[in-house]
């Protein structure tokens, strides 16, 4: 089993089952003791800001603010630079926690050993 695992989520409201899915998985990830460094880009950008995960909804899913908290608890949630430039987005913006960052430093952590990166 890999000993960090990178997920981008790309899809947000737009694709809420393969968006729940990535935060579900990335959440699993933590509690299981997995190092977790989870990428918002496109639509699932949004996430970064405080009380958008509280707006989004899919029945019989898990509560994506609860998905996030997790997340952040035990691991890292990076929103792409590109992404939130293009929404206006800046750090002061952000939940506390969440950071941005680039293309770059996607690549350094999913190319690391150990690692496996999986893409929604």
């Amino acid at each position: 089993m890999a000993k960090k695992l990178v997920i981008k989520v790309t899809a947000g409201a737009d694709a809420p089952e393969r968006c729940s899915q990535a935060f579900t998985v990335a959440a699993v990830a933590v509690a299981s003791g997995v190092e977790v460094s989870l990428w918002l880009t496109g639509e699932s950008s949004w996430f970064a800001l405080p009380g958008r995960a509280a707006e989004f909804e899919l029945p019989h899913a898990a509560p994506l603010p609860d998905l996030v908290d997790s997340i952040l608890a035990g691991g890292r949630i990076t929103l792409c630079t590109q992404c939130a430039a293009r929404r206006g987005i800046t750090e002061k913006d952000l939940l506390d926690g969440v950071r941005i960052a680039g293309a770059q430093v996607f690549v350094s952590e999913a190319m690391a050993d150990g690692t496996q990166a999986l893409v929604y």
